[in-house]
């Protein structure tokens, strides 16, 4: 029997929160902090993993860990972040059904490492190849090109994605990976110019300069098309190349990023020109006139452009040709908290509030479908919709981002304040808006709102926005010049990264909006995720230090809260907290019932059902589905993990027993087999030593004979006695009890023992001729010995009878159905039965008979009626007549009075079957009688 682990197998608090019980808020987080304390970072909430970031390596992704997880069912072992990739990876492969995996979280709760988790799983598990492990390769490789041009260390996150990124990764019809397409959302290119305080730059400014001698540093600021000496340390580049960059193009990107350093150490100083006009000019002289904002807006278009480009080269070389199946992973920037808070966090918070929406739709959504999938009620539960949140955002008449675009775009003066004043005409009386005034007006007095902010009451709580910067960063413009001045660069990917500066391709038309792309873009995303079926992975950071080993209660309670995860549980188990296939269900349970134990011949469900009643679930507890089976309330299933322990208890002590006995059994095997072995060997020996021994003495003896063959005579007796022993090999007659011949006496000193060895050897092989007989077989020889001691040299008859074979039943009574009557009337086993004549003394003539003989009684009957007409004990009998000549006539002679006082008379009959008929009346009526034999009496009288 296998004996497979599951999440309620030696689990660690409860592996499904939907099992909780109570389920309350200080439940969940002590479960969480359980499980934490113990390592055990991945719960669920039925299919939704909810992963804990450690802070640490954990010895739980290895390839032992791929091999464990694979092909598994997703309840058959504890949580894993690997069984969810391989629920969604077998249900692409298999079902041929679109998967999409959303992992969601703060900045620093694990999004990244899940993403890389989720793709380096899916890429153990699939087909093997050339080709297949080139593509497999080139989609792994794209996440530290991407991370190094776009993420960075913050405050919350030593490795934050500061962009959007969705893969959608493509499949053939095998589920063999073909290649992807990677969207980006929103690069944080402010960055580039400024950071908050603790943060850094994107990485891969770090790389180029630790990549980088001290001769091409001092090159850098003196031209553009620089070359760099890249040390081996430098791993980006190796994974551009992977995925598809040529040499050149590698060497153009980080020139690039080499630009951007530039930009930021030029300096400017003030002149006044001759009409009254003030400018600014490099210090160095060795640049071009530019000011301090067209330099930053230079820098942060130069980058987000190459960003870009990366972007769309990546999918060049990735982009299958044909697809058949998608799996999609989103990576996407966390919901952020910052003391300072400026456009780039609320186009990231709007986009998690999507992203919110979505997995409440798609949850409730596959919750209900399946219940009506399966046949099952369903009852719907109140929740938190953050649908009136999105609207505040993304409205087209009056949604924050709508006004931004109009106050962007309209003419005459448009400053932040204006677009504060139109959010406070328009968004006042918004119950999850507030600003300054809109508390005001309420005569409220709130002194953490300034004059310059408002705050949104997000899904994940509220958030002050400082307006300043709103406006230019969502207009995102840059001057024209600037643009016809990258355009001129001799620099081939400069140009290519700003087209709009081709002077013969002028476009007068005013670039959409930063908020308006973005918008955009995320609604195609959501509407892409639609398309697909959803897998959750909701990430938790366990305190702001990025410290393993603490887990701050506050922390994690405020991201369950605004994650929704206690509304998850509830909605999962507004109906049944817990649902299984069948067959699983069946396999985990069915030693608990003797029908089922230990094999179900017939379906599945059959078998659950005759398990719940035996184990005396309620009715109320459970429902049956189309292919599940559905359990209402957690203790119940409890109460069956209880039993099923003690069961396998008792099953371990059996399976113990009877190792244990078939361990020593095969020891006891074991040595019997040695033990004959080793007798073989010895008997091997022995034979061995006693065959070099014989022909040590045959060959003297051939030597003898050789010098003796002219005069045997002179042979001596040893010799002459070899010589007869080894002649009686060759002339040994058969093995047939009846061949008379012998071989001649050679020598006269041999006559007596010629004589003994062929009585022995007669005898011999007599036995050996017994010893073949059968007991049947042996009876009859016995009858034929005695009829041949009663009737030899006295009977004429009795020559012919020898080779007739007593039959001893002539009639076939048992089988004849004419005989039933009579074979009723004898209940003892017949012997013999023969049709025989009765001869009338009177006249001489004879009536036939049918004579019957059992162990104590012979009896006559009609032959035509079967009736009996006499029968008599066998003691009664005292003589058997019989002549010497080959008539088959034979009286039976009988007591003159019966044991009644009745006198009886004589028999004379004739039978074909004398010889036998005497023969079994004397062995038989010698037993009956139990004191001397039946005499015969064969004479001519």
């Amino acid at each position: 029997m296998e004996v497979k682990t599951s999440l309620l197998d030696n689990m660690i608090g409860v592996g499904d929160m939907v099992l909780l019980e109570p389920l309350n808020e200080d439940s969940f987080i002590e479960n969480l902090r359980k499980r934490f304390d113990h390592n055990e970072i991945y719960t669920y909430i039925g299919s939704v993993v909810i992963s804990m970031n450690p802070y640490r390596s954990l010895p739980i992704f290895t390839p032992e860990k791929v091999e464990e997880y694979r092909n598994r069912n997703f309840y058959e072992l504890s949580p894993h972040i690997y069984a969810l990739a391989d629920e969604a990876y077998r249900s692409l492969r298999d079902q041929d059904k679109d998967q999409c995996i959303l992992i969601t979280g703060e900045s620093g709760a694990g999004k990244t490492e899940a993403s890389k988790l989720v793709m380096s799983y899916v890429a153990a598990v699939c087909g093997k190849g050339q080709e297949v492990n080139k593509v497999k390769e080139q989609l792994l490789q794209s996440n530290p090109v991407l991370e190094a041009f776009g993420n960075a260390k913050t405050v919350r996150n030593d490795n934050s994605s500061r962009f959007g990124k969705y893969m959608d990764i493509e499949f053939d019809f095998k589920g063999d990976p073909l290649g992807g397409v990677i969207s980006n959302y929103l690069l944080e290119k402010s960055r580039v110019c400024k950071q908050p305080r603790g943060e850094r730059n994107f990485h891969i400014f770090y790389q180029l300069l630790s990549g980088a001698s001290g001769d091409t540093l001092s090159k850098l600021y003196t031209q553009l098309s620089l070359t760099l000496h890249l040390t081996p340390v430098l791993i980006t580049p190796n994974a551009m190349q992977i995925v598809g960059f040529m040499e050149d193009e590698v060497q153009s990107v980080l020139e690039l990023v080499a630009a951007v350093l530039k930009l930021g150490n030029i300096e400017f100083k003030p002149e006044s020109r001759v009409n009254g006009f003030d400018e600014s000019r490099v210090k160095d002289k060795n640049g071009e006139t530019i000011a301090y904002y067209a330099r930053d807006a230079l820098a942060k278009n130069l980058y987000s452009r190459l960003f870009s480009w990366l972007v769309t080269r990546i999918n060049e070389s990735i982009k299958a040709k044909t697809r058949h199946k998608v799996m999609g992973v989103l990576d996407i920037y966390g919901f952020e908290i910052f003391e300072d808070n400026s456009f780039e966090q609320f186009i990231i918070n709007y986009c998690n509030e999507k992203l919110q929406q979505i997995f409440i739709e798609l949850t409730l959504r596959e919750e209900q479908e399946e219940y009506v999938r399966e046949g099952i009620e369903w009852t719907n539960i109140e929740y938190f919709n953050n649908a009136v949140i999105c609207d505040l955002i993304e409205n087209n008449q009056n949604g924050i981002l709508a006004m931004l675009d109009e106050e962007c775009l309209r003419p005459g003066t448009v400053t932040d304040d204006t677009f504060l004043d139109k959010l406070n005409t328009i968004c006042a009386e918004h119950q999850h808006f507030e600003s300054r005034l809109s508390k005001n007006s309420k005569f409220l007095t709130d002194h953490s709102l300034p004059h310059s902010c408002f705050r949104i009451q997000h899904y994940a709580g509220k958030v002050l926005y400082r307006v300043e910067g709103f406006v230019d960063k969502n207009n995102d413009l840059l001057y024209r010049d600037l643009s016809q001045a990258m355009y001129k660069a001799t620099h081939s990917l400069m140009r290519q990264l700003f087209p709009e500066g081709n002077p013969a391709k002028v476009n007068l038309k005013r670039p959409p909006t930063a908020g308006f792309q973005f918008k955009a873009s995320v609604g195609g995303l959501m509407r892409n995720l639609q398309t697909k079926n959803p897998n959750y992975i909701r990430c938790i950071k366990p305190n702001d230090k990025k410290a393993s080993h603490i887990f701050t209660d506050s922390l994690v309670c405020h991201q369950v809260r605004y994650l929704g995860l206690m509304e998850n549980v509830r909605v999962r188990r507004a109906g049944y907290a817990f649902r299984q296939p069948y067959e699983p269900c069946l396999e985990r349970y069915k030693m608990l019932c003797r029908q089922t134990w230990p094999h179900w011949r017939g379906p599945a469900r059959d078998g659950v059902e005759v398990l719940l009643i035996d184990c005396s679930v309620p009715a109320e507890e459970f429902a049956y589905g189309r292919s599940k089976i559905f359990i209402r309330n957690p203790r119940t299933l409890f109460t069956l993990e209880e039993r099923r322990r003690a069961c396998l208890q008792d099953l371990a002590t059996l399976i113990q027993k009877i190792y244990r006995g078939w361990k020593c059994r095969t020891h006891f095997i074991l040595l019997k087999k040695s033990q004959v072995v080793v007798a073989a060997w010895y008997r091997r020996y022995k034979i061995k030593r006693a065959t070099l021994v014989m022909q040590s003495f045959t060959r003297g003896w051939k030597v003898c004979l050789s010098a003796c063959q002219s005069s045997i005579e002179y042979m001596p007796v040893s010799l002459q006695m070899q010589k007869y022993f080894l002649g009686l090999k060759t002339t040994m007659p058969s093995m047939s009890p009846i061949d008379n011949t012998w071989s001649a006496q050679p020598y006269s000193f041999l006559e007596g023992a010629h004589t003994e060895l062929r009585r022995i050897f007669h005898f011999w092989r007599c036995k050996k001729h017994r010893g073949q007989f059968t007991e049947e077989k042996k009876a009859v020889y016995e009858e034929k010995l005695e009829a041949s001691e009663i009737f030899k040299d006295k009977k004429a008859l009795y020559p012919s009878s020898v080779s007739q074979p007593f039959k001893g039943d002539y009639l076939e009574i048992q089988k004849n159905p004419k005989y039933q009557k009579l074979n009723s009337a004898v209940e003892e086993k017949v012997l013999l039965a023969d049709v025989v004549n009765k001869i009338n003394r009177a006249n001489g003539k004879g009536s036939p008979r049918l004579f019957l003989l059992t162990k104590s009684n012979f009896v006559l009957a009609d032959q035509k009626t079967g009736q009996v007409k006499a029968s008599v004990p066998l003691p009664d009998l005292t003589s058997v007549s019989v002549s010497t000549q080959s008539d088959g006539f034979f009286a039976l002679k009988l007591k003159e009075v019966m044991e009644a006082g009745t006198a009886k008379g004589d028999f004379l009959l004739s039978s074909e079957h004398l010889i036998e008929i005497i023969t079994k009346l004397h062995r038989t009526g010698t037993t009956a009688a139990d004191k001397d034999q039946i005499n015969i009496d064969i004479s001519d009288e």
